[in-house]
């Protein structure tokens, strides 16, 4: 009885892992590069999408795993739990917070949908979701920084596909830097 109350109490060894792999992409997400030299809009809605991106990158990852659904979907409540409080942090009353959070989850969704399958062909498509949703503030995006971003998600996602599960499990991810020369599935630029 004892140990099936302890069992109830003790921390899921997912969240930790989410926690990690979130910190790592907020990180990444907060690089000036991405609002200095890429054009995407230092705003908290430009760094929402920051996070969002990288979370997909990571996601994308996940869905390869046979294990990789569990974590991925404690990664999405780690996110969410997360503007959650930087939502009541910022004054949003607790009325609100909740439909906010809703709205907020289900932009998610849509980003994640329009991403995959811009990723899964058409590169027009991505550019068009990413100027949707990370340029939106932008009345005119620049399109080779659009085109920047989309080399940098596909060199990133090819990075992460030669990440060991075990890693991230273990709450580690590397990104590379948003700078580097781009290879993009076997395109040098």
């Amino acid at each position: 009885m004892l140990k099936k109350l302890k069992s109830w109490f003790a921390p899921d060894p997912l969240e930790g892992s989410a926690r990690g792999l979130y910190l790592k992409i907020v990180s990444q997400a907060r690089l000036p590069f991405f609002y200095e030299k890429l054009g995407v809009p230092d705003t908290a809605n430009g760094r929402f999408d920051m996070i969002i991106l990288h979370c997909f990158c990571v996601m994308q990852r996940l869905k390869k795993e046979p294990l990789g659904y569990d974590l991925s979907q404690m990664l999405m409540t780690v996110l969410v739990d997360d503007l959650d409080r930087n939502l009541r942090e910022m004054g949003v009353g607790d009325l609100s917070v909740g439909k906010k959070v809703k709205r907020i989850a289900e932009g998610f969704y849509g980003r994640f949908d329009a991403y995959s399958k811009g990723m899964n062909g058409d590169r027009i498509v991505l550019a068009e979701a990413l100027k949707r949703n990370l340029y939106s503030s932008v009345p005119k995006p620049d399109e080779g920084k659009v085109i920047q971003v989309i080399d940098y998600l596909y060199r990133e996602i090819d990075r992460l596909d030669s990440v060991g599960f075990d890693s991230l499990q273990a709450g580690s991810v590397v990104f590379g830097q948003p700078d580097e020369p781009v290879e993009v599935r076997g395109v040098s630029k």
